[in-house]
């Protein structure tokens, strides 16, 4: 990290090194500040040119938020002054990116230059913020009112090149950024008379109302759990109304007002934690990593064609293995159905759904496979399948292959025994539809290398994957904390809940579906024969017979017309269904259950507080390694609530004395003893006043 200054004729070059993306942290803050002044004392110098090496900057350094030098002298403000205070002209010359306060310190420049393609964002709304340093006040008089609007509400990049019909940019540069710079900066050093600044501009007010009243009316549904896009426009009418200084005053107060609030907090909390999950505590980042240029995919079906895709997707050629022609092809025209609808919404062309299509190498035989890199079976979920498959394919894979399962709950240690190599075995555990959800569960048996997680690691993010490491356990972390939102959700039926009821509750409460509309998209079918694994191998667990009675009844769920809902052909809306509800009745009277009323409060505690404490025992047992890679587990696979930031964090913001006190009181209550005695974990760090994510 360094900031380096050079002088080419009589303009000075200042450039800050801060990898990867140029945070402005303590250290360059001032090194810019420094050299800014030793241009300004120098007679020699006539022009400044503030450039980044690699890129110009992604704003504030992450490393140190939430730390004393965030705010430490000079702060992004005092820099930003510097720079529009400068007696001397000073030109931004941006390559590759200006995000955040990047874009905030060019904005107080006299004059700005950029590369082609450099993408331009201020992204603070996306961790609950408004941009702090003068974003919202600068960019309308920059770009315009609606442009600008767009761009802070949303928080998404737009490449240079189409900003260069308004006044951000002076000049575009194609060829050598820095020569550029410099011989603009050699041009207007020359020019005299008072530099110009942003911040002198008007905004343009021609149909202002409209335009302020069209971005309400455009954040009203999608923001509508998120205060931030909502004060990003009062800050930019602010200072429209009662000009520059106001703006800048009220900016900041909403800034003030924003961080304190959950939704911010729960964002923030999702952005480092999404960061954080790459990071596995015994693996050092510098691990060496296999080439995987080659991959197998054993299955084609739903899953194993969604899986395929990803690899497509990002350029890597699959060879795609089925037992018979016919599954063979039925999968191949799926994966070409999902890629026509692509084209269709405008997302490809034709011509890139055939190049897509052209890396896939259907085959029957296994021996295809001898060349991957990486192989992925993706069959039914029972352990004597999946262990003909892997002693298949640990006959024929080359050496140093890694050999993934798709596993969701069965143990990976037994799937790696079946093979000579556990060491190369890893879990990867998709979610559906696999092509589209962003979470891949990354499952570590007790024998699997470091540089096959180091990866499986890189490789998800090549695939725009959140990848999260578990350790073996029943389930893993998704799906052994949802069976608990599950066993509560059939107990609330038996005790005088109806699905309709509690589905609404836990979808007010902010989850994409509640537990009877995911189980029914799913298939019912799926919690049915785990149910039955498990009365095997865990008899002392004790089930609702609710949902069996339903799945003997032939009721799967959307795939077969009727599940805990009814559902008409070719539609998913969820209707509910006189014959499930007279079942539940039925049920309860036959069990000697006295039906209640049950209260929304109740319903969603139960519900996620029984995720909160199962969350808390993998913790204690390091199937998980943080809090926030259960957060995201929850917020990437499973819907929970962005604006809840996670069962975890959710947890420590309504504070864990009070879920401890709710789970002993349901347990008393229902009888349930099962999962309602509060978790080791949770009980002591509620007596020591502290939370699982701090």
């Amino acid at each position: 990290m360094a900031v380096a200054y050079s002088t080419q004729d009589g303009i000075a070059v200042i450039t800050f090194d801060n990898p990867p993306v140029n945070g402005l942290n303590h250290a360059t803050r001032a090194g810019i500040v420094e050299n800014l002044k030793r241009a300004q004392d120098d007679p020699q110098i006539s022009a400044i040119v503030l450039t980044g090496a690699n890129v110009f900057s992604g704003g504030a350094d992450i490393t140190e938020f939430n730390t004393p030098k965030a705010q430490a002298e000079p702060n992004l403000h005092t820099l930003i002054d510097a720079v529009e205070s400068s007696g001397k002209p000073v030109v931004v010359a941006i390559n590759k990116l200006a995000m955040g306060g990047g874009l905030e310190l060019a904005l107080g420049a006299h004059y700005r230059v950029a590369t082609p393609g450099a993408q331009i964002a201020l992204p603070e709304v996306k961790i609950g913020l408004v941009p702090g340093a003068g974003g919202t006040q600068r960019l309308p008089r920059a770009v315009g009112l609606p442009r600008a609007l767009t761009m802070i509400v949303t928080g998404a990049p737009v490449r240079s090149e189409e900003l260069a019909d308004g006044t951000l940019f002076d000049e575009i540069i194609a060829g050598d950024l820095s020569e550029g710079a410099v011989a603009f900066a050699r041009r207007v050093a020359g020019k005299g008379g008072s530099l110009p600044r942003v911040r002198d501009r008007e905004i343009d007010a021609a149909d202002a109302d409209a335009i302020l009243a069209k971005a309400r009316e455009g954040i009203a549904v999608a923001s509508k759990h998120f205060p931030a896009p909502a004060k990003c426009i009062e800050s930019v009418e602010h200072g429209l109304r009662q000009g520059f200084d106001a703006g800048l005053v009220r900016e900041r107060e909403c800034f003030v007002e924003l961080v304190q609030t959950p939704e911010s907090r729960a964002l923030r909390h999702a952005f480092f934690g999404e960061r954080a999950a790459s990071k596995i505590p015994d693996v050092p980042s510098d691990t060496p990593v296999r080439p995987i240029r080659e991959v197998g995919v054993i299955g084609a079906g739903t899953m194993g064609g969604g899986i395929a895709m990803n690899f497509i997707n990002a350029g890597l050629p699959v060879v795609l293995i089925e037992t018979t022609q016919q599954a063979l092809d039925r999968g191949l025209a799926t994966i070409r159905k999902n890629y026509e609808s692509n084209v269709r919404k405008g997302k490809l062309t034709a011509e890139q759904l055939e190049a897509r299509m052209k890396l896939i190498q259907p085959s029957l035989s296994y021996d295809d496979l001898k060349s991957a890199d990486l192989i992925i079976e993706a069959v039914f979920e029972e352990l004597s399948v999946k262990e003909q498959v892997f002693q298949k394919i640990d006959a024929i894979a080359k050496p140093g292959a890694i050999l993934a399962s798709n596993t969701s709950t069965l143990d990976l240690n037994k799937i790696a025994a079946f093979t000579s190599r556990p060491q190369d075995v890893v879990g990867l555990h998709f979610f559906s539809p696999a092509n589209v959800m962003k979470l891949l569960e990354v499952v570590r048996g007790a024998q699997t290398s470091k540089d096959v997680l180091a990866t499986v690691m890189a490789l998800a993010k090549k695939i725009r994957k959140t990848a999260v490491v578990s350790g073996v356990c029943d389930g893993f972390i998704g799906n052994r904390m949802v069976e608990q939102y599950v066993r509560q959700a059939l107990s609330l039926l038996e005790e005088g809940g109806l699905p309709a009821q509690i589905d609404q509750a836990a979808e007010q409460f902010g989850f994409a579906m509640g537990p009877f509309r995911m189980s029914d998209l799913a298939g019912n079918d799926i919690g049915w024969a785990i149910r039955k694994r498990r009365s095997v191998e865990h008899p002392e667990i004790v089930y609702s017979k609710i949902a069996d009675r339903l799945c003997e009844s032939g009721r799967f769920g959307q795939k077969t017309g009727g599940g805990w809902y009814d559902y008409k052909p070719g539609e998913r809306a969820a209707l509910p269904s006189a014959s499930v509800d007279e079942m539940i009745v039925g049920y309860s009277k036959e069990t000697g259950v006295t039906r209640r009323a049950i209260n929304d409060q109740e319903i969603v505690e139960r519900l996620v507080f029984a995720l909160v404490n199962e969350g808390a025992k993998i913790l204690e047992e390091g199937i998980a390694s943080k809090a926030s890679d259960i957060d995201m587990v929850y917020l990437t696979g499973y819907g929970f609530p962005l604006f809840r930031g996670g069962p975890m964090l959710y947890a420590d913001t309504v504070g864990l004395l009070r879920v401890q006190d709710a789970i002993e009181r349901y347990a008393a209550a229902t009888g349930d003893g099962f999962w309602a005695q509060p978790a080791p974990l949770l009980t002591r760090l509620a007596k020591e006043g502290r939370g699982f994510t701090r």
